[in-house]
C-alpha cells in the first residue's frame, strides 16, 4: 500500500512531467531514485519514519550528496546515510553497472585512436571524467572486481540448464574479428531463472564450450537433469565430454527453422511446418514418434533429403517427453536465451566494436548481471 508521502512524491513527478514533458525526464528519474533510496534505507533500517521498534537496524545520518552521469544527463542525487557505514542503495548501483561498462568501452575506443575528436568530447560529458588511458583504467579496474566476483560465485544445483552462443565484433591484433559470447541459463530447484555464467573467446569451438562448462563444474553447478540447446558441434561435443550422462533437449523453434532448407519446393515449406509441429505438440513420445514415422513415408519420394534429415534430426527434440508435462512449454525450446541474447544485441550494438575482448566481457557481464538480479526477485518460471 502506497503511504502519504510516498503519493505525494508520485503525484509531484506527475505534475512535473505533465508541465514540461521530456524537458522535466532528468528531475523526474532524481526525484525517483532519492524516493528509491529513501524505502531502501527504511528497509534496511526495519523502520519508518519517526517509528520506535526493537527490531532497528541502526539510525538515520543525513543524506550525501552524489553527482552521476547519465544518459540524459547529470543528476544531482542524496544518498541516505546510515550511522554505522552498513548501508548503501542498491537501487543505485544496480541501473548505473551496464551504463559504465558501456561508457568505459566507449573511452577505450578513444584512448587507442579509434574514436573521432568530436565521439570523445561526447564520451567525456558522458563518463564524467578526464578521458585519459589512467582514468580509463582506473574506472575499468573498479567494475572488473565486481564482475569477477559475479562471474566466479558458488552455484549449486539446477535441475535445467540452457546453453547458447552468439558473435560480438572486437579489435584483435589490428583486425576486426568476430567473437564467440557463451551464456548459460539454469532454473533453479525452487523455480527461478539465473544467469549461471558467460565466457568469450575468438571461436566457439569445443575447446571454448568445453573450458567453461568444467569453469561451471568447478562452481559447484551439479543436480542437472536436462540440458536445452540448439546443436553446436563443438557444444555437443563439449556436453558430452565434460557432463556424459546428462540428457539433452534440442530446440525445437531451431529445427522447425532448419527444416525449411530441406524442402525442395515452397509451396510444400506450410505443409512441412505443420507436419512437424504436429510431431512436437504429440500428447505423448509414443504418438510423437508414429507421427516422426507418418512423416517420414509421406515425403520419401517427394522430398527425400528431407526425410534424411528429419529422421536424424527430429529424433533429437523429443527429449523432452521424458519430463513433466508440465514443464515442456519451457524446456521444448532455448527461447529464454533467445530474449537475453536479444536483450545483450540491443545494448551492445551501440558500441558497435569493442576494442578488445575484456571491454566486451565487462559489458556482456554486467547486462547479464543485470538480467539475473532481476529474475531473482521476479516471478517463479517453473514449479517443481
Amino acid at each position: 500500500m502506497t503511504r502519504p508521502e510516498e503519493y505525494s512524491v508520485i503525484q509531484d513527478i506527475v505534475k512535473l512531467l505533465a508541465d514540461d514533458g521530456f524537458n522535466a525526464l532528468g528531475e523526474a528519474l532524481r526525484r525517483i531514485l532519492n524516493q528509491a533510496m529513501l524505502l531502501e534505507r527504511q528497509q534496511h533500517l526495519a523502520v519508518g519514519p519517526y517509528e520506535r521498534s526493537d527490531a532497528r537496524n541502526g539510525y538515520n545520518n543525513g543524506y550525501k550528496p552524489k553527482t552521476v552521469q547519465t544518459r540524459i544527463g547529470a543528476l544531482d542525487l542524496d544518498i541516505p546515510q546510515v550511522r554505522d557505514s552498513s548501508f548503501y542503495p542498491s537501487s543505485l548501483e544496480k541501473g548505473l553497472r551496464s551504463e559504465r561498462a558501456l561508457k568505459i568501452a566507449l573511452a577505450e575506443m578513444y584512448v587507442q585512436g579509434v574514436s573521432t575528436r568530436k565521439v570523445a568530447k561526447i564520451t567525456e560529458q558522458l563518463c564524467g571524467f578526464e578521458v585519459t588511458s589512467t582514468q580509463v583504467s582506473r574506472a575499468a579496474k573498479e567494475l572488473d572486481q565486481i564482475l569477477e566476483q559475479w562471474r566466479n560465485r558458488p552455484l549449486g544445483a539446477y535441475p535445467y540448464v540452457y546453453l547458447d552462443a552468439r558473435y560480438e565484433k572486437v579489435r584483435h591484433s589490428g583486425s576486426v574479428v568476430d567473437v564467440a559470447v557463451l551464456v548459460a541459463i539454469g532454473v533453479s530447484e525452487a523455480g527461478h531463472r539465473h544467469i549461471l555464467g558467460t565466457s568469450i573467446a575468438l571461436s566457439e569451438q569445443e575447446a571454448h564450450w568445453r573450458d567453461f562448462l568444467r569453469s561451471l563444474q568447478e562452481r559447484n553447478l551439479h543436480g542437472i537433469r536436462l540440458f536445452v540447446s540448439d546443436a553446436h558441434e563443438g557444444l555437443k561435443a563439449a556436453r558430452k565430454a565434460v557432463f556424459p550422462s546428462v540428457p539433452w533437449q534440442r530446440c525445437q523453434f531451431h529445427l522447425q527453422q532448419n527444416a525449411q532448407a530441406y524442402v525442395p519446393k515452397q509451396e510444400m515449406k506450410r505443409e512441412v511446418a505443420a507436419d512437424i509441429r504436429s510431431i512436437f505438440n504429440a500428447p505423448t513420445e509414443a504418438e510423437a514418434r508414429r507421427l516422426l514415422d507418418q512423416l517420414l513415408e509421406r515425403y520419401k519420394t517427394s522430398a527425400p533429403r528431407l526425410t534424411a534429415w528429419a529422421e536424424t534430426n527430429l529424433p533429437e527434440s523429443l527429449t523432452v517427453f521424458q519430463f513433466p508435462s508440465e514443464h515442456w512449454r519451457r524446456i521444448r525450446t532455448s527461447n529464454v536465451l533467445e530474449r537475453v541474447n536479444k536483450e545483450i544485441r540491443r545494448r551492445t550494438r551501440v558500441a558497435t566494436i569493442f576494442p578488445n575482448e575484456e571491454s566486451c566481457l565487462r559489458l556482456v557481464s554486467s547486462i547479464l548481471m543485470e538480467i539475473s538480479e532481476d529474475w531473482e526477485t521476479g516471478r517463479v518460471y517453473l514449479k517443481f
